[in-house]
Order: structure tokens, then C-alpha cells, then sequence
């Protein structure tokens, strides 16, 4: 079972948060998905931003959050806002 923080980013926080809402390795976070990961991190905490699910997302799909495309930040964002 590969660590949390061996995902694309995934740093020490991140994974700090991702293990409070018991997902802790690489294969739970894939398995769950980015929007699952950040409902559950959004209801534990409602600072989690979009740019915690772009984050989650790139991890997800092995990109760097910032390389996401239009479209798939788009759809993101989407999510994000439906939890406001």
C-alpha cells in the first residue's frame, strides 16, 4: 500500500486531513475518487477550498493540480460550489 504523500499533490497536510476522514494510502484516495474525498473533507472542514479538490483530482489522475484541463476545473468547480 503505497502513502498518501506519494501521490502528485499530496503533501504532509493534505494527508493530515485525508487520515481524519480515514482515507489513508494511495489506493483509498483512487478508489474513493477526488469528489468523495473532498465531500468528506469539506464536512469535517469547512475551510477545504476548490483548490483542495483540484489538488485531490490531479493526485487521482497522476497531474499536477494546476495542469488540470478547462473543462475538468470546470466540473470541479461545479462540485465545490454545490457544497457552499
Amino acid at each position: 500500500m503505497a502513502e498518501l504523500t506519494s501521490l502528485r499533490n499530496i503533501g504532509k497536510e493534505l494527508e493530515r486531513k485525508l487520515k481524519a476522514v480515514e482515507i489513508t494510502t494511495a489506493e483509498e484516495l483512487k478508489a474513493v475518487g477526488s469528489k468523495e474525498a473532498f465531500v468528506r473533507l469539506k464536512l469535517r472542514d469547512p475551510q477545504v477550498c476548490l483548490v483542495h479538490l483540484y489538488a485531490l483530482e490531479g493526485a487521482v489522475t497522476d497531474r499536477e493540480y494546476n495542469q488540470l484541463p478547462e473543462d475538468v476545473k470546470r466540473e470541479l468547480k461545479v462540485v465545490s460550489d454545490g457544497l457552499k
